[in-house]
């Protein structure tokens, strides 16, 4: 994966990423999956960004450089894996929502359960953190040259392919169309409204 590929804006950036593959090794093994949901956020411009109101020690990956990984803990049970994107010292980031397990797949399901079906393994930003493996010790991680978790680029997309939407569970810009998706791919997540979701302006 060339850095040039995301050093645009978020919402650029998202669609481009639908295919492309994350592995992440840990001393456990390998599990590399193929990306089908992601969620543009665009920083202190967007109301729905943890970097909206500017640059903590929690979101200090955000801020750059892009092809690296900002993690973060969702209502204190799951990790969630963003790639940055945009130019550096700005916030911006794509979060991975859904992904298809290609390797790895035993050390996946070891990891979310020996009953879950395989197009649930990765569903859901939790669900995909949990089966690669990523932790708040990759927070900050070199995708592009690191060696414990990876970017690279998987097989094309067809655009005709790619769906575009409202992002899931937010509730500021939750009506902003930053989430893509691969049509019909059952690794998707479902679309869920936030309760305490208001109608903003869209970008």
């Amino acid at each position: 994966m060339n850095v040039d590929l995301l050093a645009h804006p978020a919402e650029e950036v998202a669609p481009r990423l639908l295919g492309s593959v994350l592995t992440c090794k840990t001393p456990e093994g390998t599990v590399s999956i193929a990306i089908t949901e992601t969620e543009a956020y665009s920083g202190t411009a967007d109301p729905a960004s943890h970097a909206y109101r500017g640059r903590t020690p929690r979101n200090a990956a955000m801020f750059g450089p892009a092809g690296h990984l900002y993690v973060y803990r969702s209502h204190g049970l799951h990790w969630c894996a963003n790639i940055v994107t945009g130019t550096d010292g700005i916030a911006s980031a794509v979060l991975i929502r859904a992904g298809r397990v290609i390797e790895g797949e035993d050390l996946a399901r070891k990891r979310r359960g020996e009953k879950v079906e395989s197009p649930r393994l990765a569903r859901g930003p939790g669900n995909f953190c949990q089966a690669l493996g990523i932790t708040a010790e990759h927070d900050g991680a070199d995708l592009l040259t690191g060696t414990s978790v990876m970017l690279s680029e998987g097989e094309s997309v067809p655009a005709a392919l790619i769906q575009v939407g409202p992002r899931v569970g937010v509730s500021r810009a939750h009506d902003w169309q930053h989430r893509f998706y691969l049509a019909g791919d059952p690794t998707v997540s479902a679309y869920r409204l936030s309760p305490r979701a208001k109608p903003s302006a869209g970008a």
